[in-house]
């Protein structure tokens, strides 16, 4: 399997890329980082990641899914109203193909609207992101993690860790 990791171009959460990156090499699955930027991201606490691919030349084709990484780059670039992003998240649904978002990534999904009576774990805390799954007809759980068909939630990045069996699960990985 490979993924496309998507972060922004700056203040994402290092420690949600790191997580998902370690879960990936762990289980030995390829992945490339992809930003609508050039030569490298930063994070909220100074990571610096080189972007491996930018988002505007991804094919949907060339990955098995996408995980979207939370931070306060998500709503400092306003990525939930940014057309090629909410595209892309389209394809990728329309394929069928795996979503995973993180914290208030989760308002990126729901912007592209394809959310509509999915079951959506998402912070009570975090009023942007509440109002785009209502707004998107999803259905807000309290979970830490749900998972609708091919979309994976996580309300709180920060037990990623201890949310990797039940992606594991839902993703056929042994």
């Amino acid at each position: 399997m490979k993924f496309l990791i998507f972060v922004s171009p700056k203040d994402f959460k290092d420690e949600t890329l790191s997580s998902v990156k370690l879960f990936l090499e762990r289980w030995d699955l390829d992945y490339k980082i992809s930003s609508y930027t050039s030569g490298s991201a930063h994070g909220l606490h100074g990571d610096i990641v080189d972007i491996d691919v930018n988002t505007n030349i991804v094919t949907t084709s060339d990955y098995d899914g996408i995980i979207l990484i939370d931070g306060q780059g998500i709503d400092e670039y306003k990525l939930y109203e940014f057309r090629p992003l909410l595209d892309i998240i389209t394809l990728f649904n329309e394929a069928k193909k795996i979503i995973i978002a993180f914290g208030n990534s989760t308002s990126i999904i729901a912007r592209a609207n394809i959310i509509t009576d999915k079951k959506i774990s998402t912070l009570e805390s975090d009023p942007n992101t509440v109002r785009f799954v209502k707004l998107f007809h999803g259905i807000i759980s309290s979970k830490d993690i749900e998972i609708s068909d091919n979309i994976i939630t996580v309300k709180d990045s920060n037990k990623t860790d201890e949310l990797f069996d039940k992606i594991l699960e839902n993703l056929n990985i042994e």
